[in-house]
């Protein structure tokens, strides 16, 4: 694993995790399943110990040494698409963790895994790590239920985990539907966008991290786009 200072962000299927400590907060990523190549985000909290895992993805083989014995309180599910939670089940019954997802798209995540969500969560709701906090924003239009995860460090700068919502170069796909696209860029402009900085480092569902400085001057291009 590496340290803060050797972060990039950049890992595939079959690399080593890459781990990011903040005075509070340790952010280890890792990428799972060479087909779909999706991260998966584990967080503990430097005081307490306590552990969170933002989608189990994928190879409960990979991500249960990387929990280890520690164990994780709580597996937040960004959204119900299959890839974001295909080892929810054996994460969920090696730890006992609480299972967290968005209201609208809860059902169906359960529906899919036969696990239940025990806190379906909504905008402005709040997601313990130990005595960190990360605020749930919800970002409609990729699914209906997506959420994003934001830790605002009190010593740094804010952290967002985006799902499949926002990545670098644009949002998520919404699969040619016009009014989820509609939905989706107006909800990233206003809850994301308009209201934090650009050193504000984004984690997402696939591929490479980025800023949203990096991405702002984008914005009217993507929504001329319509992806």
């Amino acid at each position: 694993m590496t340290g803060a200072e050797n972060y990039t962000g950049d890992v595939k299927p079959g690399d080593a995790p890459q781990t990011r400590r903040l005075a509070q907060l340790t952010i280890t990523k890792v990428a799972v399943d060479p087909q779909t190549s999706n991260n998966c985000y584990l967080l503990r909290c430097s005081s307490t110990g306590d552990q969170v895992l933002i989608d189990a993805a994928a190879e409960p083989d990979a991500l249960l040494p990387l929990i280890g014995d520690s164990g994780v309180t709580q597996v937040v599910t960004t959204h119900q698409h299959w890839d974001h939670h295909r080892a929810l089940a054996a994460v969920v019954g090696a730890t006992g963790a609480e299972v967290v997802a968005g209201i609208p798209d809860a059902d169906a995540i359960t529906a899919q895994t036969g696990v239940p969500v025990t806190r379906a969560v909504k905008q402005g709701d709040t997601v313990a790590v130990g005595d960190c906090n990360l605020e749930v924003i919800a970002i409609a239009g990729h699914t209906p239920g997506s959420i994003a995860l934001l830790y605002d460090d009190p010593g740094g700068h804010p952290h967002l985990f985006t799902g499949d919502s926002l990545f670098p170069g644009g949002v998520g796909n919404t699969f040619g539907d016009e009014g989820a696209f509609a939905q989706l860029i107006d909800d990233v402009e206003t809850k994301v966008f308009q209201r934090l900085p650009d050193e504000t480092w984004f984690y997402p569902g696939h591929g490479g991290d980025s800023t949203l400085g990096a991405e702002r001057p984008h914005l009217a291009e993507w929504r001329a786009r319509g992806w």
